[in-house]
């Protein structure tokens, strides 16, 4: 009997207990939900939702930020500027990503993104449609302007990202970088730039010429030269069939003049296009002078591209034309072996691509800015460049002033040369300098899984050479 009830008494403390515990946990207050990613950008005044597309670990979002038209003067006008996210986990660092030209409203993870394992912040260039003030004042579109776009957005979404920040971008879009950090430099943890043009003075490209006398082997070099030569031999064969070709696909000539003048710019752009976009390897495919005009024409198209030069192959890229003709400078190279075959001296420029109602002025100096800060006041920044691209014939390098701050370049590489192609301790270095930048462990290998479609790494195909 006893025994009972030490066990109806031991049974009666426990479920005091359990019921101790459970009326101790029910009056503990919930933590807070913390509020969608979605509403918490567009609580930010002068945000819009454009649209959600759903990819697995991430939240894809587009979205367009009120910017002011000038930085200055913040009150004479705004437009709607696009950018997208790539939202992994507010406490993970953030990548801020920009190409230069228009954003891909498509997901799409940049190379220091997957090293960190990160959000990614991708935005549209200031005059890239639907990114354009009405009506376009283009005397506002100019690099300090682009960076302040960069830094007010950065600022915005800060609050919400609260861990370390980079900036990357490639070619153009790793001029863009570079710039924002010189306008802003304590805005971002760190800069990783690819394949980033760097032409000081506008006017001195001996550089471009040294290269291509070297780049490549001999053999190569004379195969693209001669091919490059019988395209403006047979020139008057080819533009007829140019200008039907332009005929049938309603393509039109006013900006460059003629399919003749825009014939001339996609041959001058062979040589080049070849060494941007292609491999050593690939100089097997070159055709001999004495292929066929069919094999000819097929060739030229491949590499430079017939569309480039019609009005609506250039309307796209305008402002950026416009750009390179006011601040950042534009290639000139010598053609030796193209002389008497050349009618229209000059033509190979920016001001060639540009409507004539958009006035341009070269602006001296702005460039000598950039390169003279980099040199000496760079700080953890990262310069990528391929050995065989010929925009890394004028490129940035760091001096005595920089600290931790790095220059390398991929044996053999073209336009689209990045960290994962360098090789033993250089990758493993630049790897590590990136995730310690970002705040993350160093691992000297890319911290999120790839993903084939996410990390789609091929050089965008731009059938133009003055554009990076």
């Amino acid at each position: 009997m006893r025994k009972m009830l030490r066990w109806l008494l031991s049974l009666a403390i426990l479920v005091g207990a359990v019921g101790a515990g459970a009326g101790s946990a029910s009056a503990a207050p919930a933590a807070p939900a913390q509020p969608d990613i979605k509403e918490r950008v567009l609580a930010i005044p002068g945000m819009r939702f454009v649209e959600e597309q759903p990819y697995d670990g991430y939240r894809f979002l587009v979205f367009s930020y009120a910017q002011p038209v000038d930085h200055r003067h913040p009150s004479k006008g705004t437009f709607q500027q696009r950018f997208t996210l790539l939202h992994k986990a507010t406490d993970r660092p953030t990548v801020f990503y920009t190409s230069g030209y228009n954003v891909t409203t498509a997901p799409r993870r940049s190379e220091p993104t997957q090293l960190v394992d990160g959000n990614q912040v991708s935005m549209e260039y200031r005059f890239f449609t639907p990114s354009r003030p009405q009506p376009a004042d283009w005397s506002k579109l100019d690099i300090w302007q682009a960076a302040s776009d960069q830094h007010r957005l950065f600022r915005a979404l800060k609050p919400i990202y609260g861990k370390k920040w980079l900036a990357t971008g490639g070619s153009k879009g790793g001029m863009t970088a570079t710039y924002y950090r010189r306008f802003y430099p304590r805005d971002m943890d760190g800069t990783v730039a690819y394949v980033a043009p760097n032409d000081v003075a506008d006017k001195e490209d001996s550089a471009y010429d040294r290269f291509f006398a070297g780049v490549g082997t001999a053999e190569c070099r004379t195969k693209l030269n001669a091919v490059q030569r019988e395209a403006l031999v047979r020139r008057d064969e080819i533009v007829k069939r140019y200008q039907k070709w332009a005929d049938d696909e309603k393509r039109t000539f006013t900006v460059v003049g003629s399919a003749d003048k825009a014939y001339e710019n996609v041959v001058l752009d062979l040589v080049w296009a070849f060494w941007q976009y292609h491999l050593l390897k690939d100089c097997a495919d070159v055709p001999a002078p004495t292929a066929s005009t069919d094999e000819l024409y097929g060739f030229i198209d491949e590499i430079s591209g017939f569309s480039a030069y019609t009005d609506q192959g250039l309307e796209t890229y305008t402002p950026y034309y416009y750009q390179a003709g006011t601040e950042l400078g534009s290639p000139t190279f010598k053609t030796p072996h193209l002389a008497g075959l050349l009618r229209y001296p000059g033509i190979y420029a920016p001001r060639s691509y540009v409507p004539r109602d958009i006035p341009m002025r070269f602006k001296q100096g702005v460039m000598r800015d950039i390169d003279s800060w980099v040199r000496h006041d760079a700080h953890r920044m990262l310069f990528v460049y391929g050995q065989n691209d010929p925009w890394g014939a004028e490129r940035f390098r760091v001096g005595k002033g920089a600290e931790d701050s790095y220059v390398y370049t991929v044996a053999g590489g073209n336009h689209g040369s990045s960290i994962a192609q360098l090789t033993g301790d250089q990758k493993e270095k630049a790897t590590a300098e990136v995730q310690r930048w970002a705040g993350v462990s160093p691992t000297s290998k890319p911290l999120a899984r790839h993903d084939a479609k996410l990390d789609r790494r091929e050089t965008e195909r731009e059938p133009v050479t003055l554009r990076p």
